[in-house]
């Protein structure tokens, strides 16, 4: 049987791909050892989702290991060896704030423990597909350079703006604060390019916007959607961190990122790069998602504004998904931001009760 191994199985992307490469058929490696909860408590806990994943998908082996330690994770990579034909990287510490906390420690999961797989999958299963679960943020604040208006709700680019349909992957990564989050998770997507440049290794890098879905255990710092759903729902006051609100992101359901790994597996290159995000029919601000989510729960946010934006944090930011769609014409967007808004409030509803 195909192997696919899936670090961080337990969260958004890993979840998702788990149940994907099980109905191809896969045997399905997940590694996760929660450490989602160790960055931001036990709001953001994933042992919900290992329960399901282990009762509901009979080929989904579980394994509660940390990637920093390649002894451990070597093993695993000893005993299936070539039949490991896909390799998915979602375990990250994925916060921009909390990694000024401790940037040791951000540096080592993100940056290290990608090496740790690379180097891993070069020694024992060299032609398996790499696939790298990259940010937005390795452009540092590069972005907040781009000239903006703003409107009533949000900020814009102007129309004949280069950046209309949204930011490529021309767009440098020098010369900019990245915040020590941005810099681990830039070295290890530069690792990733190189290994498949430099030794031939499949691999990518996906540059990606906010991701979220039903799965996503938001909390404050991280989980943008799921957290402002979280705080509707349960009627809790939820914290704008400048920008006025106004701060625009694009949104890609995980299971449409998901769809674009599966693309790529099936049509493998050494080393490229994507931003892949929900580009701009999937774009809002802070107050315009606010909005749309109070039509549908009919329940009004009770909300603080700071003043003090985050580190490095984009004032706008939408993925342009020219070059994926110009390479992977099969792929295509299959939520829109209402669908999106509508499954997360239901499946927020069913765990409030």
């Amino acid at each position: 049987m195909k192997i696919v191994i899936i670090t961080g199985s337990c969260g958004l992307v890993g979840a998702e791909a788990v149940k994907f490469f099980h109905r191809k058929k896969f045997r399905v490696i997940g590694i996760d050892n929660n450490f989602r909860k160790k960055f931001f408590g036990s709001i953001a806990s994933v042992s919900w989702s290992k329960k399901f994943l282990r009762k509901n998908y009979k080929n989904y082996y579980h394994y509660d290991l940390d990637i920093t330690n390649q002894k451990k994770i070597e093993k695993i990579f000893k005993k299936f060896r070539s039949n490991i034909k896909c390799i998915i990287n979602c375990a990250a510490q994925p916060s921009h704030d909390w990694a000024l906390r401790n940037i040791t420690l951000d540096f080592t999961v993100n940056a290290i423990g990608t090496l740790n797989l690379l180097e891993l999958s070069k020694k024992f299963c060299p032609k398996t597909v790499f696939i790298q679960l990259s940010t937005n943020k390795v452009y540092g604040d590069t972005p907040n350079k781009i000239t903006l208006k703003e409107n009533k709700s949000r900020f814009e680019v102007v129309k004949k703006s280069k950046f209309f349909h949204g930011i490529s992957d021309k767009m440098s990564i020098d010369n900019s604060i990245h915040s020590f989050f941005g810099v681990s998770k830039c070295s290890a997507d530069l690792m990733t390019q190189e290994f498949g440049k430099n030794i031939g290794m499949k691999t990518v890098v996906f540059r990606l916007g906010c991701i979220t879905g039903p799965g996503h255990s938001g909390a404050e710092l991280h989980g943008f959607l799921s957290y402002l759903i979280k705080c509707n729902i349960n009627k809790k006051n939820y914290k704008i961190f400048g920008y006025k609100g106004k701060q625009v992101r694009d949104n890609i359901h995980s299971f449409d990122l998901v769809n674009a790994i599966w693309e790529f597996y099936k049509k493998p290159k050494n080393g490229e790069i994507y931003n892949l995000g929900g580009g701009r029919q999937n774009s809002c601000s802070i107050l315009e998602a606010m909005k749309d989510i109070e039509k549908i729960t009919k329940t009004k946010f009770k909300y603080v504004k700071k003043n003090q934006n985050r580190t490095g944090d984009h004032k706008w930011y939408i993925s342009d998904n020219s070059k994926f769609k110009k390479d992977y014409k099969n792929w295509k967007l299959n939520y829109n931001l209402q669908s999106i808004y509508k499954e997360m409030i239901n499946a927020e509803r069913e765990r409030s009760k």
